[in-house]
Parts: structure tokens; sequence; C-alpha cells
């Protein structure tokens, strides 16, 4: 069974009161040619070793607090905040508490 996206104005709720903030989840919500929109669960302690796509990125922290490693150097993004990364940017990401995140892939330019 194909997984349903989400359609053309249709609501989608990326935080949720009674979410199992335990357990990793990645939910792509929407994907098109040109963009992919993803709804990641972090754990605390939850790692993503370092990778890289060919697209823009960006991820908004929507709650906890995310380390991002990228360019030398850990930005801590924190409730609201957002980070932009270049396609082709090589990145690593480490849950600091319990979090959940929006992450935006351009697929192509």
């Amino acid at each position: 069974m194909a997984l349903q996206h989400a359609t053309s104005g249709q609501v989608v709720a990326l935080r949720r009161a009674d979410e199992d903030m335990s357990q990793f989840s990645s939910i792509a919500i929407a994907k098109t040619e040109q963009l992919e929109l993803i709804r990641l669960v972090l754990p605390a302690g939850k790692t993503m070793p370092e990778h890289w796509v060919r697209g823009q990125v960006t991820l908004v922290c929507l709650t906890g607090a995310i380390a991002v490693e990228a360019h030398g150097r850990t930005a801590v993004l924190h409730d609201g905040e957002m980070l932009y990364l270049e396609g082709g940017a090589a990145h690593a990401l480490r849950a600091e508490q319990d979090s959940v995140a929006l992450l935006t892939i351009v697929l192509k330019d």
C-alpha cells in the first residue's frame, strides 16, 4: 500500500499532544518532483550519522533541541528555530531532548 501524502490545501498537524516521543519516526508529508516535506520525531539521544542530500535543506525544530553538525561546527536548534544547508553539505543530527522537526528538501532547482 502506498503512503498517503497530504494534498494541496490539506491541514497537517506537525505537533501532537499525545505523541510517543520514545520512538524515532520519519513520515513523508508531501513529495513532488521539486520538493519533499518530512516530519521527524527524534527521541533524546537519537543520532543520524553524517550524510548529505543533493538538494537544499531546511530543518525546523518544532519542539525539543537538535544538534546539527555541519561546516565544521555544531548548532543547536530549539523550539521555533531553523537551519538552512546548501545542497551537498555533509551534516549529522543528534537529539539533545525529545524533539519534533520539519525537514524540507528541494529535489530540483
